[in-house]
């Protein structure tokens, strides 16, 4: 059985002197965090057997060590696979059109927005939108018909057809 008061006096007392241990392992206090938490989170599961280690704070360093080693490992092979391919291709700014609609779509309700993405984007029918949202399929067509009415509203210059304000199956 763990100790959780134990287990919060020795973090009390060791997790200073581990940041900056992870700091000085990684040379990033973003990454020491990232690294000393999961140092915690580690020990934590472990701690009925960690509280009686003649060493638990010596445990957490190796532990610390480990993980800043398999992350070098990956960033590694990261590295390498980003000179092999070379950098991305530059990403132009968006269109107009983009901005036009991106400012269209934060004014709808974030449900009318779930729904019309997940039908136009990820061409999910009514039946699935309405099983992942948990509600009845004529809650999700009114979302899309409102969502559509609305950003026509939002839209005037763009024509029924584009937005496909026809009725929904």
């Amino acid at each position: 059985m763990r100790d959780v008061n134990s287990f919060d006096d020795f973090y009390r007392s060791t997790s200073g002197r581990l940041l900056r241990y992870g700091y000085a392992v990684t040379g990033d206090p973003g990454e020491a965090q990232d690294l000393v938490q999961e140092a915690y989170a580690r020990a934590w599961r472990q701690w009925g057997k960690l509280a009686t280690h003649p060493a638990p704070e010596a445990w957490l360093r190796l532990v610390i060590s480990r993980l800043a080693a398999d992350r070098w490992r990956r960033l590694r092979g990261w590295r390498l696979a980003a000179s092999r391919t070379g950098p991305p291709d530059d990403v132009g700014p968006p269109g107009e059109d983009t901005v036009l609609l991106v400012g269209a779509l934060r004014q709808l309700p974030a449900r009318h927005r779930q729904a019309l993405a997940l039908h136009y984007l990820f061409d999910l029918s009514v039946e699935e939108i309405a099983r992942e949202a948990a509600v009845p399929t004529g809650t999700v067509k009114s979302w899309l018909s409102r969502g559509r009415a609305r950003l026509a509203e939002l839209l005037p210059g763009v024509a029924d057809e584009e937005l496909e304000v026809n009725d929904v199956a």
